[in-house]
């Protein structure tokens, strides 16, 4: 690491190195599991996938719970500078040490990958559906992915912005950059942010909500025989387990 601050204690080293993995993990896991649900059902595809949507949903209750406690705060300091919890702050130090030249570096790495750990979430609702297409939960987990994927590209031109030196980060959050820094600037990027979040995981949460309500179907369509549906059709199945009816009528 560049210009390392040998300051900032090793706990929040360690948080950014694990906090790392735990996205590189799960995107690792969505795109192994999107190869594996090719061709012929594969029955562990379908618990891998609510594996990624369940860690999704702990990385997004973390996500979510920062930008609402930042907005908290304003709400009794409007004035004051944009804070960070502490374990937010840590992290953004751990970060930040890839060059400490840059004071914002560590904090915008840390919301581009909190954001990242909550894409990856709702794209494994997408996966999960990939063979139940016409279930309401899919609608909901591509709506989601959308939102987020958009959102995460705003976090990569922040990110990308202040790590190659921009005085400002530029992003739909800053005005493209044009917002002078104070008390006004801080307001708009907060409540931007936690609005983006609190939709992102309405739509998160109900997505969840009708995966579970058709979770029968969904996992059906990953019973062994099936395959991959195309277009808005269902899975077709194989009839391994299941009478194959008589074209000529047999009594």
């Amino acid at each position: 690491m560049t210009g390392m601050n040998h300051s900032v204690p090793t706990w929040d080293t360690i948080g950014a190195i694990l906090l790392t993995a735990w996205a590189v993990a799960m995107w690792g896991a969505v795109a192994a599991l999107a190869l594996a649900n090719r061709g012929r059902a594969k029955p562990w595809v379908f618990n891998g996938a609510a594996a990624v949507i369940g860690i999704g949903i702990v990385g997004q209750i973390g996500h979510l719970q920062e930008h609402i406690a930042q907005a908290g705060y304003w709400i009794q300091h409007p004035n004051a500078k944009a804070w960070m919890t502490p374990w937010g702050t840590g992290l953004a130090k751990g970060y930040g040490q890839l060059d400490d030249s840059k004071p914002t570096l560590g904090m915008e790495i840390l919301h581009l990958v909190g954001n990242f750990i909550f894409l990856a979430g709702i794209a494994g609702v997408v996966l999960i559906t990939a063979r139940a297409r016409r279930v309401t939960a899919r609608k909901w987990g591509k709506m989601g992915v959308w939102m987020q994927g958009i959102h995460g590209l705003e976090h990569i031109a922040l990110t990308l912005s202040v790590a190659l030196g921009a005085k400002k980060a530029i992003g739909l959050s800053t005005w493209f950059g044009t917002l002078d820094a104070g008390a006004g600037a801080a307001t708009y990027r907060i409540w931007w942010h936690t609005i983006a979040n609190l939709i992102g995981s309405y739509i998160f949460a109900m997505a969840v909500y009708h995966l579970w309500r058709e979770r029968a179907t969904v996992r059906a369509s990953f019973e062994v025989g099936a395959v991959e549906s195309e277009g808005d059709q269902e899975p077709v199945r194989i009839g391994l387990n299941r009478p194959v009816a008589d074209p000529a009528g047999a009594r």
